[in-house]
């Protein structure tokens, strides 16, 4: 769809979401401090005695980002060419999400609903995520996910068949007298160890029981490091493609254009102004 760059819709989709110009980059430094700021309000707010002795000051800045980011949501909106499209992506409803639990905890009411409102605030800790649309090969990692995805799956399946047996292996070695009180009680334990967490609430008592934990946890030193490397590789294949597949949308006619393009191929339009 073909944006008039002159009015003021095409101008506040060029600011908004024209990352390659220079005043969408600066509008999007501007953003990032203020979702910065928004969440440390938010974490503050969770210390009992910050929130007490400034209470007033939190709720202030939260009603204050809060309009902020509903007002640049209604701008997206506005200016987008295909409303339903940015409503519809992940990045809309991030952007939904950011500010909807502020109007939820002000239409529902207190009372015994107070816990419920509480899990509902949290959300805005989606701003956060907001941040990923400032990461400009960010779809590098994710390509590598999605091509890992199989033998990862492969990988986790094998994992859980491994704890499995390793679990039930524990659970007849060791017995309810030791702590392994049941089968899943030992899968836990076998989880725990091969991960190489240890908390140390369930360990061995008996020497071939703690021979299996001493093989068990040198397994989990390469276990690790096997979904790294997956992805690693993956991330090395894609990064190649990746790059050839960038493009940037022409904020003049709407057409695709490869990254490294100065000009629009169709239009003409300067690219990166």
């Amino acid at each position: 769809m073909a944006i008039d760059r002159n009015s003021l819709r095409g101008k506040l989709f060029i600011i908004i979401f024209g990352a390659h110009t220079k005043h969408g980059r600066q509008f999007d430094v501007f953003l990032l401090w203020f979702i910065v700021t928004s969440v440390l309000v938010v974490c503050l707010e969770s210390v009992p005695s910050i929130r007490n002795q400034y209470h007033g000051l939190l709720h202030s800045l939260e009603v204050f980002f809060t309009i902020v980011f509903t007002i640049e949501y209604l701008l997206r909106l506005y200016s987008h060419p295909k409303p339903l499209t940015y409503f519809l992506s992940f990045f809309g409803i991030i952007d939904l999400l950011s500010i909807i639990p502020f109007y939820l905890t002000v239409i529902l009411p207190a009372g015994h609903f107070l816990v419920t409102i509480r899990i509902i605030r949290l959300l805005r800790v989606f701003r956060i995520l907001k941040l990923t649309s400032f990461v400009h090969h960010a779809h590098v990692l994710k390509t590598a996910i999605i091509a890992s995805l199989q033998k990862i799956t492969v990988f986790m399946l094998t994992i859980i068949s491994l704890v499995l047996i390793i679990g039930t292996v524990m659970y007849v070695v060791e017995g309810e007298e030791n702590g392994f009180t049941s089968i899943p009680q030992s899968i836990y334990w076998a989880i725990v160890t091969i991960t190489t967490v240890g908390y140390g609430d369930l360990t061995p008592q008996t020497p071939l029981g703690q021979v299996i934990s001493s093989v068990v946890m040198i397994m989990g030193y390469a276990i690790i490091a096997v979904p790294t490397g997956i992805v690693t590789v993956e991330m090395s294949r894609s990064m190649p493609v990746s790059r050839k597949a960038e493009q940037v949308e022409c904020l003049s006619c709407g057409k695709s254009m490869p990254l490294n393009s100065n000009f629009c191929s169709n239009c003409g339009h300067q690219l990166n102004e």
